[in-house]
């Protein structure tokens, strides 16, 4: 065994060559590299929003950084490229794969509702802002997520990760530019000045944001603005570790963050499609989107009821995945008929339906902004997959240039709801990336922009790989379809049968033939014909025979990928 002083040395000249390494590649380097909508590579691949953030994650994997660190870096530059899908006050969910301990985690990077009673109160009261405003805005969560991943995940720093971000800052002409960038100077020079481990100086630069002058700026700015959000809210944030939610289908396994996110309807979907030979039917076939159509229906409506951060509502995930259950449930599935009727199911009581009354549309016209994506792979077999958001509609950065989203509008003030606002609980997010392991080895990962239809589309795509054997390019830009049969995410009113989109309305993409849609028609779908895309999905393959790992983005989405040298 080498000796301790040895073993260091060896660490310490490993983190010099990376800056170096990471150093010498410029910006216009990274950037002149093949960024496309699909790529391929055995030494890692990135897919996301705009390529400048994809080139920033490749730009780290050249480098010799992990799939952490390149997530890291996309997600910050994100933040700029991305800006109104996304921005560093928002939130971010993350599903991890690592290939050291074959486990998959999700880091939940989403903040609470504000801590003040009094803000909760004013809640009940007045009503959730729908339509923007500060006083809707969670405590901050996309830093200390970014920093938590580096720490556990990583193996730069925040000043490397945040780099090619001050790049994109420095050259960019929006007045909050500049703001933001000494903002998250700020940041690296707390990480430069304290003394430790690496760790310590990550814990260094998220102190300052969180507990530091830049806390206090911010506070400023809530007072300002009328927002709830306090320094107390701040110095709380924290990105908790936790286990995924995950089920079988197929021979695949298929992992989720848990129900503070809409992740487990995609398994209750899987579960009730483990029934049907989608295969045989055909691709994008009549009875293929019927069934699929179905099901989703009848996850959705378990997702209205009974999904919240379980930290403060009983959640029986573990019924709604169940055999029992899911045997309740899928004979509701008319081959020939589409259901106009919400149906929620009973788990606990272990009742295929429950009584509820039939819900109308809603009325209320609530604004959405959309979010934006990001997965990565490294040669070492770690795999990320991330789906960054703010949904800040009208809320604008403050004088230390970050802005902060309407979060808590996807969470209600009827008093026997489980996603019932609460000081510090998570808001049930849309957000919700997706890894896919078979034979224990991590082969997909998915990240979807897209509101209510993320969890649709992830389903579009990952059975356009798993049951009609389509590789990236073509399972993100195959035609999909979505259904508007489900309560709006958006949408705070008490009455949430009040909050319902669309009963019985079914959306195909143009290019699904005539005759297809005339039978879905004739089933009793309300369909109606969109142009591409809906919503925007990023997907990675890794093919353990070949050793290759096959990115690609919706080019019709503007999403982007590339693969490191």
């Amino acid at each position: 065994m080498p000796h301790k002083e040895t073993t260091t040395v060896k660490h310490s000249l490993l983190a010099i060559s990376f800056v170096v390494v990471l150093l010498t590649v410029s910006p216009s380097d990274a950037t002149a590299q093949e960024i496309s909508w699909h790529a391929s590579g055995k030494n890692g691949v990135v897919a996301a929003g705009h390529a400048d953030s994809v080139a920033a994650g490749v730009r780290i994997l050249d480098a010799g950084g992990r799939a952490a660190d390149a997530a890291a870096a996309t997600i910050l530059a994100l933040a700029v490229t991305d800006y109104g899908s996304f921005a560093i006050g928002g939130e971010v969910p993350v599903l991890v794969y690592d290939a050291k301990t074959k486990h998959v985690k999700s880091l939940s990077g989403v903040g609470g509702a504000p801590l003040d009673p009094a803000a909760i109160e004013w809640f009940y009261q007045n009503g959730i802002p729908s339509t923007g405003s500060m006083k809707a805005a969670p405590a901050p969560g996309a830093v200390d997520l970014v920093i938590t991943l580096l720490k556990l995940y990583g193996t730069i720093s925040f000043e490397q990760a945040v780099t090619p971000t001050l790049e994109l800052l420095d050259k960019g002409n929006a007045t909050w530019h500049p703001n933001l960038a000494l903002t998250l100077r700020k940041l690296v020079d707390a990480e430069r000045a304290a003394q430790g481990s690496r760790e310590e100086k990550l814990k260094a630069a998220r102190d300052r944001f969180y507990k530091g002058d830049v806390a206090d700026e911010l506070e400023a700015w809530y007072i300002a603005t009328g927002a709830f959000l306090r320094k107390q809210d701040l110095e709380a944030q924290t990105t908790l570790v936790e286990d995924p939610v995950s089920i079988e289908y197929r021979g695949y396994t298929v992992y989720k963050c848990g129900p503070w996110t809409q992740g487990p309807v995609l398994c209750q979907n899987l579960r009730l499609l483990d029934g049907f030979d989608l295969h045989s039917m055909g691709h994008l076939s009549a009875d293929c989107i019927h069934v699929m159509t179905e099901a989703m229906k009848l996850g959705y409506a378990d997702r209205d009821d009974y999904y919240a951060d379980p930290r403060f509502s009983s959640v029986p995930m573990n019924e709604l995945l169940s055999d029992s259950y899911t045997k309740l449930r899928r004979p509701l599935i008319d081959l020939q008929h589409a259901s106009m009727d919400r149906r929620p199911g009973d788990p606990v009581k272990m009742l295929a339906l429950r009584t509820d009354r039939a819900p109308d549309n809603e009325t209320e016209k609530i604004p959405k902004q959309d979010t934006t994506t990001c997965v990565v792979a490294d040669r070492w077999g770690n795999v990320i997959a991330a789906t960054p958001s703010c949904n800040m509609l009208t809320n604008t950065p403050g004088p230390s240039g970050v802005n902060t989203g309407n979060r808590v509008r996807s969470m209600n003030t009827n008093p026997g709801h489980p996603n019932r606002v609460q000081a510090g609980k998570r808001p049930r997010i849309t957000l919700t990336p997706t890894i896919v392991l078979k034979d224990g080895l991590p082969v997909v990962a998915i990240s979807v922009a897209g509101g209510d239809l993320q969890d649709q589309t992830t389903l579009n795509v990952l059975l356009n790989h798993i049951d009609f054997g389509m590789m990236p390019k073509e399972a993100v830009t195959a035609p999909r379809f979505n259904m508007n049969h489900h309560q709006d995410s958006f949408n705070p009113n008490p009455d949430r049968n009040a909050a319902f989109v669309g009963r019985g309305e079914l959306k195909v993409n143009e290019e699904i033939p005539q005759a297809v849609r005339k039978n879905l028609s004739d089933r009793g779908h309300l369909l109606g014909i969109v142009p591409s895309p809906i919503a925007h999905p990023v997907m990675i393959f890794i093919d353990h025979k070949t050793g290759l790992m096959h990115a690609a983005g919706d080019p019709k989405a503007n999403r982007h990928a590339g693969a490191a040298r």
